[in-house]
């Protein structure tokens, strides 16, 4: 450990000594502060700062490496990431048996409710999306009445240890479907449990495979309650993949593949989006 200021002394000697040095450093980045500026300063034709430190090292990619390592959890980090969601799934439960008027109100009692269940607080910024709020795609306002008849969309989760839950549930504001919302509802979640139920290694499949499977169940579950299916539709009713990987971070491991096939240890989120039907599972 040493004085940060000292930085440009002693980190020579360090990587000088390194086989390798793994950094997706420099890059570009603007800032006033000198000490950002000396790892991400200086030119291909001029390097600087950490840059010219690393002209004679063996530089390999960091990401690929990190992500490798964040792709598998351990017994204990899974132990985590079940913590974190049971906790937010008895605040969704309770949620679902309150009365709310307004947006904002169902806010204030999903954050409550993650730290008196033993979450450190929110993994994210929440949506709480009442009506057609639930069309906009990461809406955040959450400032909004939720009005009698409407469904209302809640996408949160609590955070335990570093590590993330991500739900997301739709329901009826005062607690009864209409059978029409009933019908949307029931057709996107048969189509959740299947491709939950492929969420395991034995089943050789990829998070692009799901997304193939989800569409085509989708397709045929809204054109069996009186969609038209025809020409983009499904492209208009399903927007975004089915799914991502999750761990330390809501969207974890940033460019890993969804080619690649499911494997033990991984944690995914399984979402068919319809209209404003959600639903998000953790799936180890």
């Amino acid at each position: 450990v040493y004085d940060i200021n000292r930085v440009h002394a002693h980190l020579p000697d360090i990587v000088g000594s390194a086989r390798a040095v793994y950094t997706d450093l420099p890059g570009s980045l603007k800032s006033k502060s000198a000490f950002t500026r000396y790892f991400y300063g200086g030119s291909d034709a001029k390097p600087e700062g950490f840059a010219k430190i690393l002209k004679d090292s063996k530089v390999q990619p960091l990401r690929p490496t990190m992500n490798e390592v964040r792709m598998f959890k351990s017994e204990a980090e899974i132990r985590n990431m079940r913590r974190a969601g049971q906790a937010s799934g008895r605040v969704y439960t309770e949620a679902m048996r309150q009365h709310f008027d307004t947006e904002k109100h169902m806010w204030n009692y999903l954050e409550y409710g993650f730290r008196t269940q033993g979450c450190d607080g929110s993994a994210y910024v929440p949506v709480v999306a009442g009506g057609r709020h639930a069309l906009s795609i990461h809406y955040v306002r959450n400032d909004d009445t939720l009005k009698d008849g409407d469904l209302v969309l809640v996408d949160a989760g609590g955070e335990y240890g570093g590590y993330i839950t991500d739900i997301t549930r739709t329901w009826p504001v005062n607690g009864k479907f209409s059978d029409p919302q009933r019908d949307l509802y029931e057709t996107i979640l048969k189509v959740q449990r299947s491709c939950v139920a492929l969420c395991r290694e034995d089943a050789d499949v990829t998070l692009d495979k799901l997304h193939k499977i989800a569409e085509n169940g989708l397709r045929q579950g809204l054109a069996q309650i009186g969609f038209d299916m025809s020409g983009k539709a499904l492209e208009t009713l399903f927007p975004h993949h089915l799914g991502h990987y999750i761990g330390l971070d809501v969207h974890d491991s940033p460019g890993y593949p969804r080619t690649g096939r499911l494997r033990a240890g991984q944690c995914i989120t399984i979402e068919p989006l319809v209209f404003n039907c959600r639903f998000y599972h953790i799936v180890c």
